[in-house]
Formats: C-alpha cells, structure tokens, sequence
C-alpha cells in the first residue's frame, strides 16, 4: 500500500467546522438523540432530590420497571411493499383535534423541577398542537396556565377529594379558563410510598436538608432560578404554601366512590376521563358513572407497587369498555415506538409525563420542544417502517408480546 503525505487541497474540505451555537442551552439539546439522552442531561443539571422525585416510583419500584419492560419486550410487526412515503401522526381525542397521538400528562410540583414549570410545558404543547394537562397539585394555576398558552387546548386532572366545594370551585374556574377535558385520578385515595424520596428528605411542603442543598449548590442555573423565582406552591390551591401538608390530607379521601364520581358527572360539563383503570371491571363501573373515556395508568408505578402494568391491561380494558370507548395510555413511554406499541395495543391516544418532565429539566421550554420532537420524530419513522400512513392503520396485528397480542374471543376490535 503506497503512502504519501496528504496535500492541502485534499485536507481542505475536512476541516471545516460547525460554528458554535451561542445559545448553550440549545446546542446541549441538540446533541440528545432520544428521550434517554434528555435524562441524562435533565440529572447532570437538577439536583438530587428533585431529579428522583421526577425519576423514582413506590415501593421497590416494580410496577415501573415492568412498565417500562413490557415496552421492551413488544415486537412490532411491519408490512413490507405498503409504500408509505409519508406518515400522518394527526388523530382526534375527546371532541377536538391533535397534531400527535400523544400530549402532556398531568405532573405534580413542576416548578420544583425547572423554574418555567408548568408555563413551559403548556407553551410547548401548544406549538406542537398537542393538549397539555394541567394537576391540581401544578405549580402555576389553572388561569397561569391559561394566560401562558391561550391558543393550546388544555385539560385539568382532578383528584376525588372531601371537600366538595373546593373541588366545584376548581371545576368552575377549569371551565371558565377555557379547560374542555377533565381527568379525574382515582388511584390515589393516599400517596404512595417513593421511598427515594424519603431518603432525600424529600417532603411536602419542601424542605431541602444540608445534603440537598449542597447537591442544588453544584448546579448553578436551577439554584439561581430556585432563589429568584416566586415561591413553590400548590397555585391552584392556595396563595401561600405555609398549608400544604393539611391541604394534601384533606384532598385525599380513602372512603370515596363511584357516586362522588357521579357527583363530579353531574357539575362538569366537558369530556370526562377517569384515570387509573386497569381491569374491565373497573371500566365498566366508570362508565356507569358517566364518564366519556377512560385512562388506563398505573400512575407510572408511583402508587402501588406490584400493581398491573398499564400496557397489559389494554385489552381487558377495551373488551370492557367496547370498540367506541376513547381509551388514553398513561405510564412509561419513554420514544415513539412506545407510542405505536400502546396505538397498537388498543389505545386512542398516550400521555407522556416522566419524558416531559426529562425535557423541563434539561432545558425548560426548549427541553420539552426537543422532548416532543424526538418523540414526534420515532413515532414517524417506526409507522414508515411498520407500513402505517395513518394512526389508524395501527392495530393488534401489527404488534406481538410475550403475552399475545391477538385479541382475546368477543373483543369488539377483534
């Protein structure tokens, strides 16, 4: 093999450099590939205790490690010669239109992870056209919300709470503000045990111990926007958070049922999800109780340990709910071949609340942009692959799991 030295004019063209991005933030963005790489970013430049608050389950965290493991054991099955040159990811859910098959969770104490909190999350769901899902337990009130993104459509999750009137009261400001979508949590009559955050000294209302101010100390930009910004609070509860602890054991209520569901029914006009499904029973009684979807979540493995995971439940929950039912998959989707394992599955529509929440804390709004275009972007590419122009085209057969993907006798989607 002859060898010579290279000349300039062959070197020219190799170095040439990418000029730098003044925005950091941005460029750091831009080098994530997938949601995973927005985690490791989002636990470089969060502290500890908020980054587990965000990252970590009850118990010894077995119902989100086997969420996240029924995604990975899904084969997903594509049709060869079909064709597809583009893919359409628009759908419909709950009266109205999405630009994607998936929007934004509801997620508790966000400012706690960046400062943009729950404003970042509902502006860069209204740039994607995707609904986001404002907590009763947010950061930022139901009219915050609304003033930071008065073109997106927005949904209120709701806990089943003692006191009725407060409860109205939320359900009246949600519908003033222009919220259509109402999703009330029903797995939650306590909080789970997250044992993370108990070694963290993680507790409510929040106070950081010595070791997790030490830990936020090393992490400049969310110190300096923890120490600049308003205080942390509970927005749509109350002005101050000097009550929380007596607000959150008056919310839950281990005593509740159907007929407070049926009461909650009566006072909301809009569509009614009920969230926290995972047996055919339970979806019958749901719907008995008037509500118009369901949302089947095992509350991404952050209440019960050991409870089913909400992928698996998918069928049992559409043969009960039957072929006309919306049905919305909550809990572990981590890309966008989760998204099409859960369309496949027998889902209309996915939340997305942990990823979201990676993207906040990588970078605030820019974060959850990059969040839901890296989403937006595998879910095209794995329906192109799969041969599916359409969400629609998406079904049982396209998909095989360990624990058989057919649907069972009877099935109305059989």
């Amino acid at each position: 093999m002859e060898r010579h030295l290279p000349r300039w004019d062959e070197l020219r063209p190799l170095l040439s450099f990418e000029p730098i991005n003044p925005d950091r933030r941005a460029a750091r963005l831009a080098r994530a590939a997938d949601l995973w790489d927005l985690r490791r970013i989002a636990r470089r430049r969060t502290p500890r205790a908020a980054f587990d608050y965000v990252d970590g389950a009850a118990g010894r965290e077995l119902t989100a490690r086997r969420t996240r493991e029924a995604f990975e054991s899904v084969e997903l099955l594509p049709r060869i010669l079909h064709g597809t040159a583009t893919a359409d990811l628009s759908t419909s859910i709950a009266g109205a239109p999405s630009a994607l098959p998936f929007g934004i969770a509801p997620t508790g104490f966000t400012r706690m992870m960046h400062a943009e909190g729950e404003t970042g999350g509902a502006r860069a769901a209204a740039a994607a056209g995707i609904p986001f899902t404002l907590s009763t337990m947010g950061t930022r009130s139901i009219e915050e919300v609304a003033e930071a993104a008065p073109d997106g459509r927005r949904w209120f999750q709701l806990y089943l709470w003692r006191d009725r009137e407060r409860s109205l009261d939320l359900l009246r400001r949600a519908q003033a503000a222009g919220y259509d979508t109402l999703l009330v949590t029903v797995d939650t009559p306590v909080a789970g045990q997250r044992l993370r955050d108990t070694r963290n000294g993680m507790v409510i209302p929040p106070r950081l111990t010595l070791g997790t101010v030490l830990d936020a100390s090393v992490r400049p930009e969310w110190w300096f926007n923890f120490l600049t910004t308003d205080p942390l609070k509970f927005a749509s509860l109350s002005a101050s958070s000097a009550d929380l602890g007596t607000l959150i054991n008056t919310m839950f209520d281990p005593t509740l049922s159907f007929a407070d569901l049926e009461w909650i029914r009566s006072v909301w006009p809009g569509r009614l999800f009920v969230k926290g499904v995972l047996t055919g029973e339970d979806a019958r009684k749901s719907m008995d109780a008037g509500a118009d979807g369901l949302v089947v979540s095992n509350h991404g493995g952050r209440q019960l340990d050991k409870a089913p995971v909400s992928l698996r439940a998918l069928a049992e929950v559409r043969t009960a709910a039957g072929p006309d039912v919306e049905i919305v998959l909550d809990s572990g989707v981590m890309g966008g071949s989760d998204v099409v394992a859960a369309l496949c599955a027998g889902a209309d529509f996915v939340l997305i609340g942990r990823a979201y929440l990676y993207g906040l804390m990588a970078g605030g709004q820019q974060g959850v942009e990059r969040a839901i275009e890296l989403i937006a972007a595998e879910l095209r590419v794995t329906m192109q692959l799969m041969g599916a122009a359409t969400v629609s085209d998406l079904g049982p057969g396209m998909m095989r799991t360990p624990w058989g993907a057919e649907p069972a006798p009877g099935d109305p989607r059989r």
